[in-house]
């Protein structure tokens, strides 16, 4: 049977690229974006859980996050989990909402922001390229077995090489909106 698998190749592909898109969505920009506090955990009922699960994340004003937490109990500990997450953010409890105004970046924070950004889409290339190396190995594997002729495996290579032209032009184009938007704030 074939090692090579087309619909496989461009799902992994594609999927380096969506991961790139969340890991970006998560970079703080001027504006206030609820993806913000996704990596923030806070230790309720003697358990880690996601933000998430324990309150409800919103953004009133373009400047502000807010974060209605469900159970009054909880208030303090998310409170930590939101300071201890470092993202440079002061949580003000106001009953069982914490608000959180959102500080204006600095040139400099902004271009580390930025420089974040382009490392994300390093990372996501090289997923992108080691996704190619797999499916060029399978198809030499394919091609040794006499599974494919040589003439084939050419071809295949050849969608293969496209498909990744196509995924890295997308992360290149994904990662240059966001850099763009980081720094124009």
């Amino acid at each position: 049977m074939a090692k090579y698998d087309k619909a496989d190749v461009e799902r992994r592909m594609a999927g380096a690229v969506e991961s790139l898109k969340g890991d970006l969505s998560g970079l703080r920009t001027g504006r206030a974006n609820v993806a913000l506090l996704d990596p923030v955990v806070v230790e309720v009922y003697g358990s880690m859980m996601p933000l998430n699960q324990v309150a409800t994340v919103s953004a009133p004003e373009p400047r502000m996050l807010s974060v209605q937490v469900w159970d009054r109990s909880n208030v303090i500990p998310v409170e930590k989990g939101i300071s201890h997450a470092n993202l440079g953010l002061n949580p003000i409890i106001d009953g069982q909402t914490l608000r959180l105004p959102l500080p204006d970046l600095t040139q400099d924070r902004r271009k580390e922001l930025a420089k974040l950004a382009g490392k994300y889409a390093e990372n996501a290339k090289i997923a992108i390229r080691n996704v190619r190396r797999d499916a060029m190995e399978a198809l030499k594997e394919d091609e040794k077995k006499k599974e494919i002729s040589e003439d084939e495996r050419k071809r295949l290579e050849e969608e293969v090489q496209k498909l990744t032209d196509k995924h890295v032009a997308d992360t290149d184009a994904t990662a240059a909106a966001k850099e763009k938007e980081i720094l124009t704030q």
